[in-house]
């Protein structure tokens, strides 16, 4: 037994030994292995971002895609479109717009901010789908604007008109309000539901002290064709949409949003001058990418844009349908723009009470 545990004494001994220096080489082999995968790692990842940045570099090399969250015909669609050939010619690569309207712009939301963030899908949002929508739909929309998009540039801004048929008896802001005081609930309004106009027409039905039933459209086209034909008696639209209409005495206006008289209508009181001051606000509209898409592409295209807009015909296109170019803000100074906008319509929605969900 003596034995035994001698020879069991100085073999153990001699086997911890060898298990020890087993141990040591294969650790130094796990070293060495563990080393040549992070170098490989390593060349992979510079592969991929050389390859990355260069296709970014090589943005547009195909056509490219702008989504109008809205029907054809609104103010959204009409810049749509002066941009679109605009930035062909710019970067020599088609633009095309797409329409994915429905759900107040959530679909478009949705689409624009699940596609792959290679430039090649670009929203062409306005203050209801990237400022209004997050906080009406909050537990609805899969996405969340402020974070799923980044702001390339604001587009244009849009004064708003509240307007009538040719054939509704008041024909100023005061006779308005007096015929409104006197019939409570019988008169209506037309406007896309949770829509910045709609929020306008609630906001001032409350400090009129006024009661106008909301008849929900599909956007500025169905509201005028209701407006015409007598069916609906007021509503906001913007200036895009109804200056021609108004012209030709088919629509009746009454006051504009906008902090000054409008150019085009010198004698069409503002709210503020109506005695509604705050009541009312413009429509802009702007171009967002997926949040992922890389800087050089935001930039090229925001620079594309803020040239394409400096051109004569451009200018005019956009003048001619009433609306404010404002391509011309920095990119921090449009996504700053984007989050005041949002931090005052959620004050508009609290105020006065609206809940959609």
């Amino acid at each position: 037994m003596v034995c035994f545990t001698r020879w069991f004494i100085l073999n153990n001994h001699l086997i911890n030994k060898k298990i020890w220096r087993c141990i040591g080489y294969l650790s130094m082999k796990t070293s060495f292995f563990l080393d040549v995968c992070k170098y490989i790692c390593i060349l992979w990842a510079s592969f991929f971002i050389q390859a990355s940045f260069a296709q970014s570099s090589s943005w547009p090399d195909r056509p490219v895609k702008i989504i109008v969250p809205f029907a054809v015909g609104g103010a959204t669609d009409i810049a749509a479109r002066i941009i679109a050939p605009a930035l062909s010619e710019q970067l020599g690569q088609q633009f095309f717009v797409e329409i994915k309207a429905g759900a107040a712009g959530n679909i478009a939301l949705e689409h624009v901010a699940q596609s792959a963030p290679d430039g090649y899908t670009i929203l062409i949002g306005n203050v209801s789908t990237n400022s209004i929508n997050e906080i009406l739909y909050a537990s609805k929309l899969k996405v969340k604007p402020s974070t799923s998009f980044k702001t390339v540039a604001l587009v244009a801004s849009i004064p708003n008109i509240l307007v009538s048929g040719p054939n509704f008896p008041p024909n100023n802001m005061k006779e308005l309000v007096a015929y409104a005081k006197a019939r409570p609930g019988e008169l209506n309004f037309s406007s896309p539901l949770g829509g910045y106009s709609h929020l306008d027409m609630l906001d001032f039905n409350r400090r009129a002290g006024i009661s106008m039933v909301n008849v929900p459209s599909k956007g500025a086209g169905s509201s005028q064709t209701g407006l015409i034909s007598g069916d609906i008696h007021f509503s906001i639209v913007n200036a895009a949409s109804t200056t021609t209409l108004i012209k030709a005495g088919k629509l009746k206006a009454f006051a504009t949003t906008s902090a000054n008289r409008l150019f085009s209508f010198p004698d069409l009181p503002t709210f503020t001058e109506s005695g509604f001051g705050g009541v009312g606000s413009d429509q802009w509209n702007g171009l967002f990418v997926p949040a992922k898409t890389p800087p050089i592409i935001i930039n090229k295209l925001h620079t594309a844009l803020n040239q394409a807009t400096q051109k004569l015909q451009i200018k005019e296109a956009f003048t001619g349908a009433g609306m404010s170019i404002l391509a011309s803000l920095s990119q921090e100074e449009a996504q700053n723009f984007v989050n005041n906008e949002m931090q005052r319509w959620a004050r508009i929605i609290k105020e006065n009470q609206v809940n959609l969900e």
